[in-house]
């Protein structure tokens, strides 16, 4: 008789955008793929040239059956889920490469690579909303996006920090900020919630549809948001001036105390329509996503990620639990056997 074949380890893919980050997605990718395989997953990398490159890489994941894990900040992540939400049965897993990183902090992925790989091989796993943008250069689907997406302002900032020297990392938010207030005028927003609904209009700062707590390397946009209630926390920060602004706003988005001020909304939705008075780019996960006038919904349970099995105090979630993927688990039992686990692999 022969003797019983143990599991095969589950196939992974390790999507990597080797710039994100200022390059150091890159450049910690081959030390991802070997915490990846320590845990006793078979894993290939591949690499992303650009946003519709990823879609493809993506899409032929998942239509082999592989779990896919990003390797980069929230807009690979947002792009990745935007082609997932389609695959029933998909999932993504995320070890933080970018600038922010602000969905892997909501979610309690820690920077650190080998702990983020252990999420992965755990295979605890969540249903995650997304939102959707529809407008013009959104698509006729509309363009997913898994935490802030906001006009305005924002729309100036993102645009600054995108371009801003590497170097500043995680700073380059805050000096996309700086930099936008400068030359900033308040616009005319029009907002309708759950149309047809009730309709505002208002001198604005900012409006911002949130799916999730934070964006810009932890700024706390709107702290009460969760990621599995199927609603939209839409935030805006009516006309104030910029001394104000600096003191009393900005300071307080990294610790979301900012609601409490008067000038800052906030509503619940589902859906919400947003225009103005003059041209804007709306930004989600830090790349511009559609041009005003926009549709955003959310879309619940929309992707199943990868997940902590314990939660951050501050949870993003309603629900408790998480749920065990129905993934295969590694069959590697002690450091020896997963020594000769991990030998037996390809690099891919």
């Amino acid at each position: 008789m022969n003797p019983p074949t143990a599991p095969l380890p589950p196939k992974h893919v390790l999507i990597v955008n080797p710039a994100a980050g200022g390059g150091r997605a890159g450049r910690i990718a081959p030390a991802a793929e070997r915490a990846l395989r320590a845990r006793g997953l078979e894993v290939r990398r591949a690499d992303t040239r650009d946003l519709d490159h990823a879609r493809e890489l993506a899409a032929e994941a998942a239509a082999s059956g592989e779990t896919i894990v990003a390797l980069s900040g929230d807009g690979l992540i947002g792009v990745l889920a935007d082609v997932l939400r389609d695959v029933p049965g998909a999932v993504l897993g995320a070890i933080p490469g970018g600038r922010g990183n602000d969905l892997a902090r909501v979610l309690g992925i820690p920077d650190d690579i080998d702990e983020a790989a252990a999420i992965v091989a755990d295979g605890y796993t969540r249903p995650v909303d997304l939102g959707i943008v529809h407008g013009q250069g959104a698509g006729d689907a509309g363009h997913a996006f898994v935490g802030i997406a906001s006009v305005g302002f924002d729309s100036e900032a993102n645009r600054i920090a995108n371009e801003a020297p590497s170097w500043l990392g995680g700073l380059v938010y805050a000096y996309g900020a700086l930099r936008a207030l400068l030359a900033w005028r308040s616009a005319r927003f029009e907002i309708e919630l759950d149309p047809p609904g009730e309709r505002l209009s208002f001198m604005a700062y900012t409006v911002g549809a949130c799916n999730s707590k934070t964006y810009g390397g932890g700024m706390r946009a709107a702290p009460g948001a969760l990621l599995d209630d199927g609603l939209l926390d839409v935030v805006f920060l009516e006309h104030i001036g910029k001394l104000a602004f600096l003191t009393k706003i900005l300071p307080k988005l990294f610790s979301g105390k900012h609601v409490n001020e008067p000038n800052v909304r906030v509503f619940r939705a589902r859906e919400v329509l947003v225009s103005a008075e003059r041209p804007f780019a709306m930004y989600a996960d830090g790349d511009p996503i559609g041009e005003l006038p926009v549709r955003v919904r959310a879309l619940q349970g929309a992707v199943t990620m990868l997940v902590p099995r314990a939660q951050p105090e501050d949870s993003a979630f309603s629900s408790e639990e998480p749920l065990l993927s129905d993934i295969p688990s590694p069959a590697v039992t002690s450091d020896a056997t997963r020594v000769a686990s991990v030998e037996g692999l390809t690099d891919g």
